[in-house]
């Protein structure tokens, strides 16, 4: 059986580890045939949108993927982009499954044309779009999702098996802004990677990271990261938190990742604190396995991003900022959540958690049971197609 991945909203780039890079790996890892029809733009390593010129390849998991050029002059940010040759490119895949990932493309209408000469394709759709990062604006809100991609979602939704949200407020979106049916409408969270949670849970990586950045192994790390931009700049509340803990316990330390806006790198820059307080700039997806599993306590008091359910993944006791429709993270008491922007709550949670060990270790044992398992590619996968 062959399944089929359209991922045309935005770039897909090799090697990463979002969800239309894991979704395609676990479906071959299941035995499906696999390919992923895609755009030519992608992340370089510096963070900027770049081309890959390749026409057909093998991806690094052997899956073959396509990169079809855009037509009319649009671009990845043209709100009505379209591809060349999509209708033949999709014929020629003859797939039994197509997975759909994210309906805000004009080129809906093509794929449906498709699918009405091929009612025996089955089709699955996702969504990654809610309040936070779209519908941001009036036009975005009561133009594009409100009537023209909830037109594309009622246009295929005859022909789409399963809708699914990747967050319970993307399922919400779906329901409540595109106005698709109930009964077609689920849940299916994003995750960790197996493979690399394996690799990343060996002890000696553990020692490894904390050598490197001269951290002992009995130190409580604490580590945070991700784009640190304006809507995350709670991460420096975390920093100011954590370098004020220091009188009562000197064993905290915190490791900071990821790419920082230019607007805020000076103020950053300032609270770095010898190997208390350390940034070690961007990091390969690959290496954020690693480091969130040498830690023993992850905090993202900032927006959501994909690392929230990877650390999850990879069973790490977890402070949250709290979000409506985001709260699927906590599996049994894996996690806590901050309710505020301030440096006194963080400072507080931190400090309840060092101050009460059974506390501490009853979040560490629901994460390693719970977390591991709900938020695992290879069983996300299987669910995706059930």
């Amino acid at each position: 059986m062959k399944i089929t991945h359209l991922c045309l909203c935005g770039p897909l780039t090799d090697n990463w580890t979002y969800q239309d890079n894991l979704l395609p790996k676990y479906h071959k890892a299941l035995g499906y045939d696999v390919s992923v029809i895609t755009s030519q733009y992608i992340w370089n390593d510096v963070g900027d949108l770049d081309i890959d010129s390749r026409e057909i390849y093998y991806n690094e998991y052997g899956i073959k993927t396509i990169r079809i050029k855009s037509q009319y002059n649009t671009n990845v940010h043209s709100k009505f982009k379209k591809y060349q040759n999509l209708y033949k490119t999709i014929s020629n895949e003859r797939a039994d499954i197509l997975f759909i990932h994210g309906i805000q493309f004009i080129d809906i209408i093509t794929i449906v044309r498709y699918l009405k000469k091929h009612s025996e394709v089955v089709v699955y759709v996702d969504n990654h779009a809610d309040f936070s990062n779209s519908a941001t604006n009036w036009f975005s809100e009561y133009i594009l999702h409100k009537v023209i991609w909830k037109w594309c979602g009622k246009l295929i939704e005859p022909y789409t098996k399963k809708f699914y949200g990747v967050l319970p407020a993307r399922v919400n979106f779906l329901k409540e802004v595109y106005k698709l049916p109930d009964k077609k409408v689920e849940l299916l969270v994003l995750g960790a990677d197996d493979e690399r949670v394996k690799e990343a849970k060996a002890n000696s990586n553990r020692l490894d990271i904390r050598k490197k950045h001269q951290i002992n192994s009995d130190d409580f790390l604490i580590i945070t990261g991700g784009k640190i931009d304006s809507a995350k700049k709670q991460i420096l509340l975390l920093m100011k938190a954590v370098s004020e803990i220091e009188v009562d316990n000197k064993k905290v330390k915190l490791i900071v990742f990821g790419s920082v806006e230019p607007e805020i790198k000076d103020e950053l820059k300032l609270l770095i604190n010898g190997n208390k307080i350390q940034y070690v700039g961007w990091i390969s997806p690959y290496d954020t396995y690693q480091y969130l599993a040498a830690a023993d306590l992850a905090v993202f008091p900032g927006r959501h991003s994909v690392i929230w359910e990877q650390v999850v993944g990879i069973g790490v006791p977890c402070l949250f900022k709290y979000w409506e429709g985001t709260t699927h993270i906590n599996v049994g008491g894996n996690c806590q959540f901050l309710y505020e922007d301030s440096v006194d709550e963080i400072r507080t949670k931190v400090k309840e958690i060092l101050d009460n060990p059974n506390f501490y270790e009853s979040m560490k044992n629901n994460a390693e049971l719970y977390g591991m398992a709900r938020f695992s590619y290879a069983k996300i996968a299987k669910e995706s197609i059930q």
